[in-house]
């Protein structure tokens, strides 16, 4: 898994039907201090995120393992929102 904070909304009205009535979030990696690192990825929300927060995702065939993206054709999916995170007793992210 990956932390990553959603930055971005993509709306598709042409795609393969299995991957109707999902929605699609864009992501950038963060490392554990809370800095944006590497790029973006475009990932199937299956915890209703939205912008502004920071997620959990995960990106190949571990992606196709929750019950909303079962059998579907992804390579990334946000599997939670994080409330709190912290390193060696230290706080690095609350959610306010």
């Amino acid at each position: 898994m990956l932390l990553g904070k959603v930055v971005g909304t993509l709306v598709s009205t042409r795609k393969d039907e299995k991957l109707e009535g999902l929605k699609f979030l864009v992501v950038r990696q963060i490392n554990v201090e809370n800095q944006e690192t590497g790029g973006y990825v475009v990932a199937v929300d299956s915890v209703q995120a939205g912008v502004g927060d920071v997620v959990l995702y995960a990106t190949g065939s571990s992606a196709r393992q929750t019950v909303l993206t079962d059998k579907r054709p992804c390579d990334a999916v946000i599997m939670a929102v994080v409330d709190t995170w912290e390193v060696n007793g230290q706080v690095k992210y609350r959610k306010e």
